[in-house]
C-alpha cells in the first residue's frame, strides 16, 4: 500500500461515525474543535488558512497568577494544535507555492521548524554540519525544506512590493502591523546570515540519488503515538509520501539558480553558477512525469531565468555558441559601444527576434543614462527609438509618446535616418500588402505633421515613399499640403502642443517624491521638500519610502516637531544617512548627518546631542572600514569623543544602546585597558552592561602575562557570564497534583541577554580579548557533567572549575555560542592556530572526524609553515595527537593510526599494533611505511606480513627498516633528523588528503 493511500485509509478508518460526503478538510477542523475546545469559524476558512489559527493559538502567551506574561506552555492542547497545523501542510503535499502564497514569513518559519522538530533533528546542530545520506528520509527532507523556504524567502524579499494604500488609522491594527512587520525582518536577518549554510545544504543535497520522502496525515499520527507502538515504522524507507530523486533534485537545482541569479548583482561571476543549475532544471523536468504533484516549476520563469543568463554569461570556449541578440545588447550597454548597438536594433528589425518589452526596457535605460548628464546619449536615444517605432508600425502597435517628443524640433538629420530605417525594415518585393500599407500610412502621417515643405519633401521625394504610395495617394497628399500651408502662415495665434499643456499637479509631485527617494544631496532634499510643501500641505512626506526608518528612541522627539516642513526635513535626513550608513556610503551619510546637526541645532538641543551621537557613531565605522583594518591607531581626538559619549550625563536625552556598545568595542579593540580599568568612572560601570562587561574584559587581559594568583577580575567576569547564561526555574502544579520544574529560557539573571552578549563580541577584533572571551566559553562549555570529550583553550586556567548551581546554566546556549565565537574568531585570523584546535575540538566532539581532522592539520600548518619546520609542542600536545589518532582510527585508516602513535613523547605500540592488525583499511597502506621510523614498528609488520603470507607487503616493510638514517647505532641528532623528515613528508601527505 502507498503513503498516499494508507493516508486515505488512516483517514476513513479513524472516525466512522464521519458521514460519506464530510471532505477531508471539514474532518480536520471537527478534530480541532473537539481536541482543543476551539470555537468553530463561521464561515469555514480555506485550509492554509487553518494553519495560522492553529499556530497562533499554540503560540498564544498566558498569564499566570502575578499578571505576569509566560511564552506559550508545552501542553497537550498546544502539541496538538502544533500537529494539527502540520497535517493540513501534509494535506497541501508541503507545495511551498501555496504555502508562501497564503501564510506570512513568521507563520510559515514556525510551521517549517515544527516539522523539523517532529522530524527529529537535532536541535542547536547546524544543518550543513549534518550528512544528509545518513539520516531517515523523512528528516532530510524536512531540513531540504527547510532551506529551500529559507533561500526562496531571500530572493523573494529582495523584490521591490507593491505599497498597499493605508486605510483609516488603527493603533491596534498599526501596531500588529509594526510588530509582524519586525518580526519578519528579524527572521529575514537570521535567514541571510545563514544562506551560504543553506546554500551548501543544498548542493549536498544534489549528490543524493536515492528517493526521500515526506511526512503523511499518517506518518504524523504515527509519530503522535507512543514510541512504543509505532514499531519504527516511521524511520523505514517506505513511511510518508515519496519524493523521487528526480523531482527533488530538479526543484532545489530550481531555488539554487534563483538565489545565484539575485547574488550575480553583486558578483557576475556567480551567473555561471545559476545558468548551471537553470539549464540541469530543464534537463530534469523532461525526464519527470508531467503528473508529479511535488515539482511544480514555473515553466515561463525558468525559460526567463535561461534567456536572462545567457545574456549575462559569455563563455570564452571555442566550442560555444554563437553570442545571441540579448548578450550582444548586453555587452554593447556595459563598454558603451551604442553605434553596435543601433545597429543590433536595425538588423533586429528585420528579423524580429526582440520582445517589444525588451527594446523599450533598453531605451529606458538610455534615456536614465542620458538625464544624469550624458548628452552624447540623447542621439543615440533618438535613434534607438526611431527603431523601436517603426517596429511597432510594422507590427501593428501604436506609436509611443517618446517618438512625438523626440521629433518635436525635426532636422535634416533625424529625417534622413528616419529614411534609412524604413528603407532596411521592410522588403518592399517580398512584404505583404498589409505591411506596404502600414508603412504608407506611416510615411504619410509623418508628412502630414511637419510644418517645414522642405522635409517634407525629403520624405516624398525618396524611393520607398514613392513605391509605396500610388500616383493618385500621392497627388492627394501634396494638394493637402498645399491647402494646410497658407492657413498655417496666416494663422494669428498658433495651436497649443500637446506637449506644452502644463502637467497636473499630482502628476508633478509624484516626480518630485521619486526625486525625494533617489536623492542624497541634503540640499537639493531641502529644495524638494520646500516645493512640495508649496503644493500641498495635507501629506506627510516622511511616509512616502518604506525604507525611511529611524530607530523608535528617536522617531518620537522627530514626530513631536510642529513644523511640518522641518520634521519632514529632520525625517528623512536622519533616515537617508542611517541608510547610508548601512550600506557603507559614510561620505554622502557624513553629508546628510552634518545637515540634519545644522538644521536641529537652531531649535532642539536634545536633537543636537542625538545627531552628535550619530556621527560619533558614524566616525567610528568609518575608521574601522577604512584606516582601521589596515591596522592604524585612531585619531586622539575620536577616542576623547568616545569617552566623553559613555561619561555623558545630558538628562532626556534618547540614546540607542548600539552606540555605547560600538564606543565599548571600539575601546578595547585599540588597547585601551587602561582606561577602561581605571579610569571610567564608577557610575557609569554600575549603570552601562557594556562598560562593566567591557571594563570585566579589559582587566582580565591586563592580568593575563601576571601571576596565576591575580585571578580576581577574571572570577569577576566568569560570575557575569555564567549569569548571562543561567536561566530562571520556577514550579508549577500540574493536573495530577504534582509539582514540575519548568525553564523559562527567554529571562535572564544576568547584565544581559545572550544574544546581546554575542553581538557584542562580534564586534571585537582584538585577538587577546577575543582568546579571553572564547576560553571562558570553553570552560565552561567543559564544566558540564556529561561532558565526555573536553576542548581545549589558550589560558583556561585563569577560570573556576566548578558552579555552584550547575542546573541553572543552559549548556545547549553555551555550546551553540562557542561554535558561533570560533567562526566569528577564524573571520578575523584563519590562521591562529589555538583557534583551529578549538574548531578542531568543537568537530572531534559532535563525532565529525574528518572535519576535525582537519582543523588539527590546518593548525599544525599555519604554524610551521606548512611542516616545514617543526610543529610547537604546545600545538600539538599529547592530547591533540590521541585525538588525532582516534580519527584516524573511527575513519578506518589504521595505517595513519600506528604512524601518529610515534608522535607521542612515549610511543604507544599497544596501539598502533592492534591498529596494523587491521585488515579493512581505507588508507594507502603499504605506501605509508616510508613514514614510519621506529623500528620496533616497522620489526612488528614484517613479522606481521610474513604469518599472513603478504610476501609483497612484507618486502616493502623490510626495505623501509632497512634505510642506514634508521640503524640504531647513529648518533641521536640522525635518528632525530630521519624522524623529523618522515614526520614533515607525513602531515604533508595527509594535509593534501584532508585540505
Amino acid at each position: 500500500m502507498s503513503a498516499e493511500a494508507a493516508d486515505r485509509e488512516a483517514a476513513t478508518s479513524s472516525r466512522p461515525c464521519t458521514p460519506p460526503q464530510t471532505s477531508w478538510f471539514e474532518f480536520l477542523l471537527e478534530e480541532a474543535l473537539l481536541e482543543t475546545h476551539l470555537k468553530k469559524p463561521c464561515p469555514d476558512p480555506p485550509p492554509v488558512q487553518l494553519i495560522v489559527q492553529f499556530l497562533e493559538q499554540a503560540s498564544k502567551p498566558s498569564v499566570n497568577e502575578q499578571n505576569q506574561v509566560q511564552p506559550p506552555p508545552d501542553n497537550k492542547r498546544n502539541r496538538i494544535l502544533k500537529l494539527l497545523a502540520l497535517k493540513v501542510a501534509a494535506h497541501l503535499k508541503w507545495d511551498l507555492d501555496v504555502l508562501e502564497k497564503s501564510l506570512s514569513v513568521p507563520v510559515l518559519n514556525m510551521l517549517l521548524n515544527e516539522l523539523l522538530c517532529i522530524s527529529k533533528v537535532p536541535p542547536g546542530t547546524k544543518h550543513v554540519d549534518m550528512d544528509l545520506s545518513s539520516l531517515p528520509p523523512t528528516t532530510a527532507m524536512a531540513i531540504l525544506l527547510y532551506n529551500r523556504w529559507a533561500i526562496r524567502t531571500i530572493v523573494q524579499s529582495s523584490f521591490p512590493v507593491k505599497q498597499v494604500k493605508p486605510g483609516p488609522p488603527q493603533l491596534s491594527v498599526m501596531n500588529q502591523i509594526q510588530q509582524e512587520k519586525e518580526l519578519t525582518e528579524n527572521i529575514l536577518k537570521v535567514l541571510k546570515e545563514q544562506a551560504a549554510d543553506s546554500i551548501l545544504v543544498l548542493e549536498g543535497a544534489l549528490k543524493l540519488n536515492k528517493d526521500l520522502y515526506v511526512h503523511t496525515i499518517r506518518t504524523l499520527d504515527l509519530l503522535a503515538m507512543e514510541p512504543g507502538m509505532v514499531n519504527g515504522e516511521t524511520e523505514s524507507s517506505t513511511a510518508g509520501l515519496k519524493i523521487s530523486a528526480e523531482e527533488m533534485q530538479c526543484q532545489v537545482c530550481y531555488d539554487l539558480g534563483a538565489v545565484y541569479f539575485q547574488q550575480g548583482s553583486t558578483s557576475a561571476a556567480v551567473y555561471e553558477n545559476a545558468k548551471e543549475k537553470f539549464f540541469r532544471t530543464k534537463e530534469l523536468i523532461s525526464k519527470i512525469d508531467s503528473s508529479s504533484l511535488h515539482c511544480t516549476i514555473d515553466e515561463k520563469r525558468l525559460a526567463g531565468y535561461c534567456q536572462a543568463c545567457g545574456v549575462l554569461t559569455s563563455s570564452s570556449s571555442s566550442t560555444s555558441q554563437q553570442p545571441t541578440r540579448y548578450s550582444q545588447i548586453h555587452c554593447c550597454m556595459r563598454v558603451g559601444n551604442y553605434q553596435e548597438l543601433v545597429k543590433i536594433f536595425l538588423e533586429d528589425n528585420v528579423t524580429l527576434s526582440l520582445p517589444v518589452q525588451f527594446r523599450h526596457s533598453v531605451l529606458r535605460e538610455l534615456f536614465q543614462k542620458a538625464q544624469q548628464g550624458n548628452d552624447a546619449l540623447d542621439e543615440i536615444c533618438f535613434r534607438i527609438c526611431t527603431c523601436n517605432t517603426v517596429c511597432d508600425v510594422m507590427q501593428g502597435r501604436s506609436i509611443g509618446i517618446q517618438f512625438n517628443q523626440l521629433f518635436l524640433k525635426p532636422n535634416k538629420e533625424k529625417i534622413d535616418f528616419l529614411l534609412e530605417v524604413c528603407s532596411r525594415s521592410i522588403n518592399v518585393e517580398q512584404a505583404s500588402e498589409s505591411l506596404k500599407r502600414k508603412m504608407a500610412a506611416f510615411l504619410k502621417n509623418m508628412c502630414l505633421s511637419l510644418e517645414d515643405l522642405q522635409l517634407v519633401f525629403m520624405i516624398s521625394s525618396h524611393e520607398l515613399f514613392i513605391t509605396l504610395l500610388k500616383d493618385d495617394e500621392r497627388k492627394l497628399l501634396i494638394d493637402q499640403m498645399r491647402k494646410r500651408s497658407p492657413r498655417i502662415n496666416l494663422c494669428t495665434k498658433p495651436v497649443t502642443s500637446f506637449y506644452d499643456i502644463p502637467a497636473s499637479a499630482s502628476v508633478n509631485i509624484g516626480q518630485l517624491e521619486h526625486q525625494l527617494i533617489l536623492s542624497v544631496d541634503p540640499w537639493r532634499i531641502r529644495q524638494i521638500l520646500i516645493e512640495l510643501h508649496g503644493m500641498t500641505s495635507e501629506r506627510q512626506f516622511w511616509t512616502i519610502s518604506s525604507k525611511w526608518e529611524v530607530p523608535n528612541v528617536y522617531g518620537s522627539v522627530i514626530l513631536g516637531i510642529k513644523d511640518n516642513l522641518t520634521r519632514d526635513l529632520v525625517y528623512i535626513l536622519m533616515a537617508k544617512g542611517l541608510h547610508c550608513s548601512a550600506i557603507k556610503d559614510f561620505i554622502h551619510a557624513k553629508q546628510l548627518f552634518a545637515a540634519c546637526l545644522e538644521l536641529v541645532t537652531e531649535f532642539s538641543p536634545k536633537l543636537r546631542q542625538v545627531m552628535l551621537n550619530e556621527m560619533l557613531l558614524l566616525d567610528i565605522h568609518t575608521h574601522e572600514a577604512g584606516a582601521g583594518a589596515c591596522g592604524e591607531r585612531p585619531p586622539s581626538d575620536l577616542i576623547s569623543r568616545v569617552r566623553g559619549y559613555l561619561e555623558m550625563r545630558v538628562p532626556d536625552i534618547p540614546l540607542r544602546q548600539v552606540i555605547a556598545e560600538e564606543c565599548v568595542a571600539f575601546l578595547l579593540n585599540w588597547r585601551e585597558n587602561e582606561y577602561l580599568t581605571m579610569q571610567v568612572p564608577l557610575l557609569l560601570v554600575q549603570t552601562n552592561p557594556y562598560v562593566k562587561l567591557g571594563q570585566l574584559l579589559a582587566a582580565t587581559c591586563k592580568e593575563l602575562p601576571g601571576p596565576k594568583e591575580s585571578r580576581r577580575t577574571a572570577k569577576d567576569l566568569w560570575e557575569v557570564v555564567v549569569q548571562i547564561c543561567s536561566v530562571s526555574s520556577q514550579h508549577k502544579r500540574g493536573n495530577d497534583g504534582r509539582l514540575s520544574l519548568i525553564k523559562q529560557r527567554e529571562s535572564t539573571l544576568g547584565i544581559m541577554y545572550r544574544n546581546e552578549l554575542l553581538s557584542f563580541i562580534k564586534k571585537l577584533r582584538e585577538p587577546l580579548v577575543l582568546t579571553t572571551i572564547l576560553s571562558l566559553f570553553v570552560k565552561l562549555h567543559n564544566v558540564r557533567e556529561d561532558i565526555v570529550n573536553d576542548i581545549a583553550a589558550e589560558h583556561i586556567s585563569i577560570w573556576p572549575s566548578t558552579i555552584p548551581n550547575l542546573q541553572s546554566v543552559d549548556f545547549e546556549a553555551v555550546a551553540v555560542t562557542v561554535k558561533e565565537l570560533v567562526n566569528y574568531a577564524l573571520t578575523i585570523n584563519s590562521n591562529n592556530h589555538f583557534w583551529l584546535i578549538i574548531q578542531a575540538d568543537i568537530y572531534f566532539a559532535t563525532n565529525q572526524y574528518s572535519a576535525a581532522l582537519h582543523y588539527y592539520l590546518q593548525a599544525g600548518a599555519v604554524c610551521s609553515d606548512f611542516f616545514n619546520k617543526m610543529v610547537p609542542p604546545d600545538v600539538y600536545t599529547d592530547q591533540v595527537i590521541k585525538r588525532m589518532i582516534k580519527c584516524c582510527s573511527l575513519l578506518n585508516c589504521h595505517t595513519q593510526v600506528a604512524i601518529l602513535c610515534q608522535f607521542l613523547r612515549e610511543v604507544d605500540y599497544k596501539t598502533a599494533f592492534k591498529a596494523l592488525q587491521e585488515q579493512n583499511s581505507h588508507d594507502a597502506m603499504d605506501s605509508y611505511y616510508d613514514y614510519i621510523w621506529d623500528v620496533t614498528i616497522l620489526e612488528y609488520l614484517t613479522y606481521l606480513h610474513h604469518k599472513r603470507g603478504e610476501t609483497d607487503k612484507r618486502q616493502i616493510a623490510i626495505k623501509a627498516i632497512g634505510q642506514t638514517e634508521l640503524n640504531a647505532s647513529n648518533p641521536e641528532e640522525v635518528l632525530q633528523l630521519a624522524a623529523q623528515r618522515r614526520k614533515k613528508k607525513f602531515l604533508q601527505a595527509m594535509a593534501k588528503l584532508y585540505f
